[in-house]
């Protein structure tokens, strides 16, 4: 009896030194190739056919359980992706590489703004009054693109009030527009100078500096020339006063001379006008000399086809009788 009760628990029940982690996988890997219906013990991945890691792991769980169940115990790579044949690691996000393409998905770097956009078209656009962070922007522009290429024209879009607001109030130092106007001066490049909306003040005198034959204006465009106003005085001294009135005063000798050169007039006649604001549409502003042609589309021909005074009473049959 004993040795009949001894015998089964000898073979069905091994001890624990006899069995070991290599037995064990031996004999599932047995037991599965006789009972087939051991493949639907098995954990199953969920199938989206969309991914391709998951798709690849469930079907190697159907194919093969044996490579899923017998893993690496000791092993470097992450869990089933050796069973790929070449497996790549996603980088980090620092080693990714970025996109040579502007989109919202991988952005190669932050858009360029409008200014630089204009600037890589030679464009220079000054749509505000001329303070100092304008003025250095502009010079800045204006030698970076004589050094990119010194035959090549620039153009100057020009909306500005000057170194005043709209209102007369001053907002800068007369100098930050002859800081402009020098450094157009020294410049190799021709200079096409183009006013849209209004040049008023000191942004005159740069609308007036481009060169010759190339300074145009927009039909609706207005330019004004006007006295240098004296800043703020506050709390300032009596004697301070005079010497930034006397300042202000060089200031319009110097606007006047210049104006006076561009436009080709009288050094009288430009500091008659400039006695109160002197406003300017885009004929009068020809007619001035501030500005060689006026930018609206088939004016020229138009003009031209116009008939002469005399040509048009000819046609209406009109006689002058008497010679006034």
């Amino acid at each position: 009896m004993a040795t009949y009760l001894r015998v089964p628990m000898a073979t069905s029940m091994p001890t624990s030194s006899s069995t070991s982690a290599s037995s064990k996988r031996r004999n599932i890997r047995t037991f599965c190739s006789v009972n087939s219906r051991c493949k639907a013990k098995i954990p199953m991945p969920p199938i989206n056919p969309k991914d391709s890691f998951l798709s690849k792991l469930a079907s190697v769980a159907t194919s093969s359980p044996e490579t899923l169940l017998n893993r690496p115990v000791n092993s470097d790579t992450p869990p089933f992706l050796d069973i790929f044949d070449s497996p790549k690691l996603m980088a980090s996000p620092a080693q990714v590489e970025r996109s040579v393409s502007y989109n919202e998905h991988r952005p190669r770097r932050p858009p360029p703004d409008l200014p630089s956009l204009l600037l890589h078209g030679r464009i220079v656009y000054i749509g505000m009054p001329l303070v100092p962070a304008v003025t250095e922007l502009v010079i800045a522009e204006l030698m970076y693109l004589q050094w990119m290429d010194p035959k090549e024209p620039i153009f100057i879009y020009i909306n500005s009030t000057g170194t005043t607001r709209d209102d007369g109030e001053t907002v800068a130092m007369e100098t930050e527009g002859f800081a402009i106007y020098d450094a157009m001066m020294q410049l190799k490049n021709e200079i096409h100078t183009v006013a849209v909306g209004a040049a008023t003040g000191h942004a005159c005198l740069i609308l007036a500096a481009g060169t010759k034959g190339k300074r145009f204006m927009m039909p609706h465009a207005k330019a004004m020339i006007q006295q240098p106003r004296v800043p703020s005085s506050g709390l300032m001294p009596a004697s301070d006063v005079i010497i930034r009135a006397e300042e202000v005063l060089t200031n319009r000798d110097t606007l006047v001379k210049l104006l006076a050169k561009h436009t080709e007039n009288p050094v009288e006649t430009v500091a008659t006008v400039m006695r109160r604001p002197f406003y300017m549409d885009s004929i009068k502003a020809k007619e001035f000399g501030v500005i060689d042609k006026i930018l609206w589309r088939g004016q020229e021909k138009v003009m031209a086809d116009v008939a002469a005074p005399e040509d048009w009473d000819k046609t209406a049959g009109i006689k002058v009788v008497d010679g006034f």
